[in-house]
């Protein structure tokens, strides 16, 4: 079995500010599990655990959404958490891209990935980068004052040409990401 995911990764320049902040938020001392600068990335559809013989089937129901969708333009601003800021759980980084491509081109994936046996997930796709994930409500308060100062902060754009299935393996000191396959938007 092997735990899998299908992704975009973000540009190194985007990520090591990311970093940068998370240092800055990481002041707060809240008592968050936070995601490793190199282990963020946007998810368009959590697999969990599946039969490596999936992969295949999967890695062919890419292949058609992506062909014909152009590379997206994804800009990377403001910061905020689920359920909300007055009770934090997950701490994230907002996407968005003008033309409104990647809930439908994420919601065609997922018609697809049903095909073949994975469900739907229940929630709308919001894009988002986690960034960590509160443990208790320790510095909380803390936590979201400093938050404060990057609630519409711009962190960059870049254009997203390909996505990639990754498997991850759980680790004490963390997931190790592995890529699996990578398709390129646009080549139809």
């Amino acid at each position: 079995m092997l735990r899998s995911f299908l992704a975009i990764e973000l540009p190194e320049s985007i990520l090591r500010r990311i970093g940068e902040v998370q240092r800055d938020l990481k002041s707060s001392r809240a008592d968050v599990r936070w995601v490793g600068p190199q282990n963020i990335h946007l998810t368009l559809k959590f697999f969990g655990n599946i039969e490596e013989s999936k992969i295949n089937s999967i890695a062919q129901s890419i292949e058609e959404p992506a062909r014909n969708i152009s590379p997206i333009w994804i800009s990377v601003r403001g910061m905020g958490a689920f359920p909300s800021l007055k009770n934090p759980r997950v701490i994230w980084i907002g996407l968005h891209d003008e033309k409104k491509v990647l809930i439908s081109f994420q919601k065609q994936l997922d018609g697809e990935f049903q095909k073949i046996g994975f469900q739907p997930e229940d929630r709308p796709f919001h894009p988002h980068l986690t960034l960590g994930r509160m443990r208790s409500n320790r510095g909380k308060d803390e936590l979201v004052k400093e938050m404060e100062k990057y609630r519409e902060e711009e962190f960059g754009s870049f254009q997203a040409d390909k996505i990639i299935l990754f498997k991850s393996d759980l680790k004490p000191e963390g997931a190790i990401y592995t890529r699996l396959e990578e398709v390129k938007l646009g080549e139809g």
